[in-house]
């Protein structure tokens, strides 16, 4: 069955347009989902719209109100949302094109998929996905979805294009609350090395297959167990250790690290390094986090 378009209209560039469907580029009908049932007879509960003063009603009989005021509504019918018409209704209009980096990501909501709509829009829409793909800009419009106007980023992905839905700025928080007591100072020169070599030694490309849903994994699981009848086995979660401080939380984590074993050495060969450790053992009376970093980062090295 083929997708369902979610919007359909015309990508338009100044003069230039192409009729385009809009289609969802995710979908969450593989999560794991629950009903509720009565405990008794385990029949599905209905939700069921119910008034105040009537009690169970129809449907059919619900309306669209407005608050305007406490207790107080303005109805809005069909016809009243449909006389509210402006371009991006039909028309994804774009008013501009900005570098790809530029768009922060906290402002990125919904991501969707854009094809052309028929044969005849073949050619139009491949000028304009190639001509993004070389200038390297993401396209700025606006759509209607929802009865909602929303701004969209509009970018090349693979033979089509890739919208996505912008949050309007009113609904991003500012960082002064949460960030505003946090200290400005800048980390012990030596605790950010170490904090860098942990992070070189984690260095990976991101494949999204390597993250999949452990609770819904763990879920399944009892949930396959349940149907046979058995007590299903839950795995106790990991104990957190005690972390003494910064030092040795890195140094633990680097030496946890899959490397190859280190060559052994003879007693002669480690002579020379034990005036390096009267050092390391002297700094430790000044600062004793700086003498763990010492000797994790020997470790490390080795």
């Amino acid at each position: 069955m083929a997708p369902r378009a979610s919007w359909k209209g015309y990508l338009k560039l100044s003069l230039v347009s192409c009729p385009v469907r809009l289609y969802p580029a995710t979908s969450a009908s593989e999560r794991i989902s629950f009903n509720q049932l009565h405990k008794k007879t385990h029949n599905r509960i209905n939700m069921k719209p119910v008034d105040p003063e009537l009690g169970l009603v129809e449907r059919s009989d619900l309306v669209r109100g407005y608050e305007y005021e406490d207790k107080q509504y303005i109805i809005i019918d069909d016809a009243d949302l449909d006389a509210v018409r402006i371009e991006s209704n039909h028309t994804m209009n774009i008013e501009a094109f900005v570098d790809e980096n530029e768009v922060d990501v906290i402002y990125q909501d919904s991501p969707y998929y854009l094809a052309p709509d028929g044969a005849m829009a073949e050619e139009t829409f491949a000028v304009l996905r190639e001509a993004m793909r070389k200038s390297g800009k993401l396209a700025i419009a606006r759509l209607v979805l929802s009865s909602r106007e929303r701004v969209v980023t509009i970018g090349a992905r693979e033979n089509g294009m890739f919208v996505c839905t912008l949050r309007n700025p009113n609904e991003v928080r500012g960082t002064a609350e949460y960030f505003g007591n946090i200290p400005a100072g800048k980390p012990d020169p030596e605790m950010l090395e170490l904090a860098l070599a942990l992070i070189k030694q984690k260095e990976t490309h991101f494949d999204p297959k390597n993250y999949e849903d452990r609770y819904e994994v763990a879920l399944m699981a009892m949930i396959r167990e349940k149907l046979k009848g058995h007590k299903p086995i839950i795995a106790a979660a990991p104990e957190r250790g005690n972390v003494i401080n910064l030092m040795d939380a890195l140094k633990a984590s680097l030496s946890q690290q899959a490397k190859p074993p280190a060559k052994s050495k003879s007693k002669a060969e480690e002579a020379p390094a034990k005036p390096a450790k009267k050092a390391a053992a002297g700094g430790a009376a000044e600062n004793p986090l700086k003498a763990n970093l010492l000797k994790a980062v020997g470790k490390s090295k080795k």
